[in-house]
């Protein structure tokens, strides 16, 4: 194969080479997507109908919802779909696809999130500005920012990608196709190069909005050990604390997918770790914004009731 444009397909990384354990992983696909669409549609939906819920934080919180379910949606069916039908292939306009929804929505949300950070920021250290600084056309700038952002980057990354000659074969080392084990069919030293040095960059623009983030807790938190009151640190907290995991939840896994020492990576350990960002974050999200937070879990408790008990009251 000398280039991408005589490539019709890749093979992606198997999980098991027996039809029992094949199932199993289709199993625990499953199990975690259901829960991701379940988790995530029910906040999208709680925030969406529930006019208490109608403020900056659960605005971006929707967003973020919508992200994760995206997130998920790319990688997961496709690899239960190859469990299922004990298969490996992807097509090459199929992979390219998922490259790019895949950094689109996972760069979105890491953008997202440092929007998400601001919001907090202001919340709690310059409250009597907050609907000020944080109004309704504010609040869609920065949300399509993020959007615009990630779009860009998935775009960007996408087609340097996709226009190198591989020459390696077409044995993706992942259960998904992704950037860096593109890269490692290809046979052109300077157009791997450029990759690389655009990848740098998002790095570097990534760090920043890391730096954003822990500056902003820094002042958060400051500015929490003022508050006299215990109900007042309990508010804070519980608002900031959500939002904190979810940030170093999904850095926490990405930072252990990219950076890990080349001596210890091996298929089963790439695997495990690519699992761990790219499945856990969807899924886990919705749990630990709802664990804390008193309004979300008022607004999920009505809409679970308000169906099927409401409708049969009426019959009554």
């Amino acid at each position: 194969m000398s280039n991408g444009s005589s490539m019709n397909e890749f093979l992606l990384l198997a999980f098991a080479d027996t039809g029992e354990l094949q199932l199993l992983h289709f199993s625990l696909f499953l199990g975690i997507y259901l829960a991701a669409l379940m988790g995530n549609g029910l906040i999208i939906t709680a925030v969406a109908c529930d006019h208490r819920l109608h403020n900056p934080m659960y605005f971006f919180l929707l967003n973020l919802a919508l992200l994760d379910l995206g997130s998920i949606s790319t990688t997961v069916p496709k690899a239960m779909a190859n469990s299922l039908w004990d298969t490996r292939a992807i097509s090459y306009s199929g992979c390219a696809a998922q490259v790019f929804l895949f950094l689109f929505l996972i760069s979105s949300e890491y953008y997202l999130l440092t929007v998400m950070a601001y919001d907090r920021y202001v919340a709690i250290c310059k409250p009597l500005h907050y609907g000020t600084l944080l109004g309704s056309r504010a609040c869609v700038h920065m949300a399509a920012a993020a959007w615009g952002s990630g779009f860009l980057c998935a775009l960007l990354h996408t087609a340097n990608t996709f226009s190198l000659p591989l020459c390696r074969g077409n044995a993706v080392d992942q259960f998904f196709c992704e950037v860096p084990q593109i890269l490692k069919l290809s046979c052109s030293d300077s157009d791997y190069l450029r990759e690389v040095g655009l990848l740098m960059f998002s790095a570097f623009f990534s760090f920043a909005c890391f730096v954003f983030i822990v500056l902003s807790y820094m002042q958060i938190f400051r500015a929490v050990l003022r508050i006299p009151s215990e109900q007042g640190w309990h508010k804070a907290f519980s608002t900031c604390l959500p939002h904190l995991a979810v940030v170093f939840l999904f850095i926490g896994t990405a930072m252990l997918t990219y950076l890990k020492p080349p001596s210890i990576s091996s298929s089963s350990l790439d695997i495990v770790v690519s699992f761990l960002y790219s499945v856990v974050p969807p899924a886990v999200n919705p749990l630990i914004y709802s664990m804390r937070n008193e309004e979300l879990k008022d607004a999920l408790r009505k809409r679970l009731q308000h169906p099927v008990f409401w409708h049969q009251r009426d019959l009554w």
